[in-house]
């Protein structure tokens, strides 16, 4: 397991991911080509995925995102140290928080 900030990324064996994920839309990258994960509400930086790969995210606010990188890559962010990560599938899941009366996705 990874974790950058407010993101983690399991490795997940190919067998065990979904059948739903191949029917999901791959995501456009940025302008600066990356595939991003989660992006600052408050500081504008994003914690990105940089690397041949696609990512796709389940509907919803708490949609599970799932990586897959034939390569591997590499996770970046502004004020993190780089993340190597190796070659496959990999879910990617936020950062949730309890506040009275809901549960949202940790912000920055």
């Amino acid at each position: 397991m990874y974790r950058q900030g407010d993101v983690l990324i399991v490795p997940v064996e190919e067998s065990a991911v979904p059948q739903v994920v191949a029917d999901l839309v791959p995501l456009p990258r940025d302008v600066r080509g990356r595939m991003v994960l989660a992006l600052g509400e408050v500081t504008g930086h994003a914690h990105a995925v940089v690397g041949p790969g696609t990512l796709r995210r389940e509907s919803g606010a708490f949609g599970t995102a799932w990586l897959h990188l034939p390569e591997g890559g590499r996770v970046v962010h502004e004020e993190h140290a780089a993340i190597p990560l190796p070659k496959g599938w990999h879910r990617v899941v936020r950062q949730r928080e309890y506040v009275p009366g809901s549960v949202r996705v940790v912000a920055d």
